[in-house]
């Protein structure tokens, strides 16, 4: 039985930073390797847990062992209607306590937050979307539609033993999907007193992580050499970390200037943009990388002793393109690397976009002007990734899983619903005391 006489959401305000520091206390780093890593195991077993308190049944898969992701189902009212996919990732970044104030994996509350790695990206909203379901659970709310959960692993290193793992081989716990809900936004700029800026997710650059290899002729330190790997391999890293790829203003990021524009009065130089956006502060940074192809040397491996030349040389490069970037990117890296230097890509996937309409976005808005008067929401381009490139490939999934059927049963027709890109949204872990949570939104698709 319920108390009527809590207002809405009061059980779920009371609890998600409980839940968020508990989360926090489970240590899922992931260094990129299975070997190194701490898995998201006790974490999902702790979220399934944390469902099932309030009669909410859910699945967990592993991809390798300790890798495990959870789907969790919530029937709608309207089984007719396409479900609405809820995903957030696990796992988190390595930290080192010697560089905290507070140990990361405390979940310490001071000074009115929640401390501790995860707690930005993305404990908090995996702990705001388990508040509310388990308020809908407690208080009898049957959403209009299915609500799918998707809590999974890998995220952090591309998402090959998480997000790609459940649509490559359990595409059948995610049927029906057609939008999702995630990171990245829902923070805001002020602009004014009765004026902020909403950033919504609504594209991603691909990712490219390479490893570069040089080779050359071994020998003594202590002699002339000109055919030296690791000098070969310098260069090559020297040209790419020194070099400004060209602008390119995404439809996205047009919309975004636009957007800055108007609020702030000015006219932006779309060939020198940069230049404007540093009024907006840290975020300039993330903003300005969504403005062009990206290339940063990240690692360097060679040689074994100080007088040895050796053979070879290796550097690690985190490359990002911009949608439909992706074969100029790749003709750019070729006249950079040079010659003498092989590429080998490490992690390699594509960039998603979105167009910012639709009533999942309209439904968005209204709930961000219901808390706030002054909020003005405004897609951008996400620089880094998240597991939107993953879910992005669901409806090519489903297709092999339906024609999988068809060809056991020669009179099953095929019937997929469209699918839209794939893009994502986020909303912060604070809110003012008493306001209602936000929902964010992204979509997903072809």
């Amino acid at each position: 039985m319920t108390d009527d006489t809590v207002a809405p959401l009061t059980r779920a305000q009371d609890e998600v930073a409980e839940l968020l520091s508990d989360l926090i206390r489970i240590d899922s780093t992931n260094t990129g390797a299975t070997a190194t890593s701490a898995g998201e195991r006790a974490a999902a077993e702790w979220v399934a847990g944390t469902l099932d308190e309030v009669g909410i049944d859910s699945v967990i898969h592993e991809s390798e062992r300790g890798r495990a992701s959870l789907v969790a189902r919530i029937p709608g009212r309207d089984r007719s209607r396409p479900a609405l996919l809820v995903h957030g990732h696990l796992d988190v970044v390595p930290a080192d306590p010697a560089e905290w104030s507070v140990h990361p994996f405390s979940g310490e509350e001071r000074d009115g937050y929640i401390w501790g790695r995860g707690a930005v990206d993305m404990k908090d909203m995996d702990a705001m979307v388990l508040a509310l379901v388990r308020d809908w659970a407690r208080t009898g709310v049957q959403p209009d539609r299915d609500i799918v959960l998707a809590f999974v692993a890998d995220e952090e290193a591309g998402g090959k033993l998480g997000a790609h793992f459940l649509v490559d081989e359990h595409p059948d716990l995610l049927e029906g999907c057609t939008e999702a809900i995630s990171e990245v936004g829902g923070f805001s700029i002020t602009v004014r007193d009765d004026l902020r800026l909403y950033l919504v997710q609504t594209a991603e650059k691909g990712l490219a992580w390479m490893r570069l290899t040089a080779g050359g002729k071994p020998g003594h330190g202590s002699f002339v050499h000109d055919d030296n790997a690791v000098t070969r391999l310098c260069e090559a890293v020297a040209r790419i970390g020194s070099h400004r790829f060209p602008l390119t203003l995404t439809p996205p990021m047009r919309q975004f200037l636009a957007a800055v524009e108007d609020a702030y009065g000015i006219e932006i130089d779309p060939a020198e943009p940069e230049l404007a956006l540093a009024r907006l502060g840290s975020i300039s940074r993330m903003i300005g990388a969504a403005l062009r192809n990206t290339a940063n040397p990240t690692m360097l491996d060679a040689g074994y002793k100080a007088n040895v030349i050796p053979g070879t040389a290796s550097a690690t490069v985190d490359g990002r393109f911009l949608y439909g970037q992706e074969e100029e990117f790749e003709r750019q890296l070729a006249t950079l690397v040079g010659e003498g230097v092989q590429r080998e890509w490490l992690v390699h996937d594509q960039a998603v976009e979105t167009t910012f309409d639709g009533p999942l976005v309209d439904q968005m808005v209204t709930a961000l002007r219901a808390e706030d008067d002054g909020a003005r929401p405004v897609p951008f381009t996400m620089s880094g990734g998240t597991d939107a490139k993953s879910f992005q490939r669901l409806r090519h999934a489903l297709l092999r899983v339906l024609a999988a059927a068809a060809a056991r049963r020669p009179g099953l027709r095929l019937a997929v619903p469209r699918h839209r890109r794939a893009g994502a949204g986020r909303v912060a872990a604070v809110r003012r005391p008493g306001a209602r949570p936000v929902p964010a939104v992204g979509m997903m698709g072809e």
